[in-house]
């Protein structure tokens, strides 16, 4: 696992610390539809104020390419934060940098908390540029990063700060990558992986990376489609990509060799158009008829599949097995996910997923919360899968390697 400090190794009282959260959440009309990220990143946050800390937030929020647009402000979110945090003040600083951020955080007493502008309302945030970063640092005392969902890119705010004040993961953060290496890292045997979605080509990675680590790959949804056509089945109408089949069976010769298990499903529901309420037939994956579409997994192909898992001690997960959005074509990813919720809550398994429309899916199943984890994180998640260097952690790690001895780090 990663090596990096901790809340634990910092003495933070009386100093400003930067905290990079993700708060990036969709706002309409100033209300927030979905608070899941400010309700993780408030438990660093809420921590950090309770130890008498002057907690000054940064954050993102959607893609103002260097620009101030008041419609990309982080003001609404700082309402927000707030009632993550039980109704504690938190204050708001019109910009990141210079003068007016200089006085808000001079005013600030210990315990309170500070939430910055949009750190992306400056070309410097994204060219990761050293002097805006150094603009930031010069804010806090100690640093930490809290954001494991923005951990993918190696902007100011999530990578170059990390180099230039003593550096910690917040507890988000630390959760993630616990979460991570319990399920890849140094997981407990045999580990299985579920992956759908639509194509191979969004996750090409993350397959072949997938088949060197885990014993056995459960493949779902459009992108199934592409495998079963490698395999000389016909697919009919459905999502596919013909020109990736050569890869598809590439990846497929490539789990036998690594003794992987590659599931494919052998029975599926077809319908003519992906409508709800559509006509659907179940039917053997090679008797797709040519004017028909796979849009789920079957009933038997579903107990096949829980029956393999139910031999599993790990499991990652990401992406639906079928068109989940529309009932009836929901039901596979359902039927799966709970399966695999129950094994969760009787502690016979241990499961973590994330990425694209996985939070989405797990929650139409309502198991979102029966899952051992379920991360906030997608670009990051996925490309931590595939085995990448996220340069925000990889900077937490370098900073912990030169940091003082633990002992000496909160007094630095």
């Amino acid at each position: 696992m990663t090596n990096f400090a901790t809340l634990n190794d910092l003495d933070v009282k009386g100093r400003r610390v930067l905290v990079r959260s993700d708060l990036n959440v969709p706002v309409q009309d100033g209300v927030i539809s979905d608070a899941t990220r400010i309700d993780r990143g408030s438990i660093t946050i809420a921590e950090l104020s309770a130890a008498g800390a002057k907690v000054i937030v940064l954050s993102h929020f959607r893609r103002p390419l260097g620009q101030r647009i008041p419609e990309m402000s982080l003001r609404p979110v700082a309402k927000g934060l707030s009632d993550a945090l039980g109704g504690k003040a938190v204050a708001f600083s019109d910009d990141c940098i210079g003068e007016v951020a200089i006085k808000a955080v001079a005013a600030m007493k210990n315990g309170d908390i500070l939430l910055l502008e949009n750190v992306r309302f400056h070309k410097g945030e994204e060219a990761n540029d050293p002097e805006f970063a150094k603009s930031l640092a010069a804010l806090g005392d100690l640093y930490v990063n809290d954001a494991f969902s923005c951990a993918h890119r190696a902007h100011a705010s999530t990578e170059a700060l990390a180099g230039l004040l003593p550096s910690a993961a917040g507890r988000n953060m630390e959760a993630e990558l616990s979460a991570l290496d319990s399920a890849l890292g140094t997981p407990e045997r045999p580990v299985a992986a579920v992956v759908g979605g639509a194509k191979i080509s969004s996750k090409l990675e993350l397959l072949t990376s997938l088949v060197d680590k885990v014993d056995t790959l459960v493949i779902g949804g459009a992108m199934a489609n592409t495998f079963l056509q490698a395999r000389g089945f016909s697919v009919g109408t459905s999502l596919c990509e013909p020109d990736l089949v050569a890869v598809a069976r590439t990846i497929d010769l490539r789990a036998s060799a690594t003794a992987c298990d590659l599931v494919l499903p052998f029975e599926v529901v077809i319908a003519e158009s992906l409508t709800e309420g559509a006509p659907t037939r179940t039917i053997s994956a090679g008797e797709v008829p040519e004017d028909m579409m796979i849009l789920d997994v079957g009933p038997a192909a579903v107990s096949e599949t829980v029956r393999r898992l139910t031999l599993c001690k790990t499991v990652v997960w990401n992406g639906p097995m079928g068109a989940f959005e529309i009932p009836p074509f929901d039901a596979g990813t359902n039927a799966v996910a709970q399966a695999v919720g129950t094994l969760c809550r009787q502690g016979d398994l241990l499961a973590v997923a994330g990425g694209g429309d996985t939070v989405s899916a797990l929650t139409n199943a309502g198991v979102a919360d029966e899952f051992t984890y379920l991360s906030t994180a997608g670009g990051a998640f996925l490309e931590w899968l595939e085995g990448k260097e996220l340069p925000g952690v990889a900077a937490l790690s370098k900073a912990a390697a030169k940091a003082p001895a633990q002992e000496n780090l909160a007094q630095v």
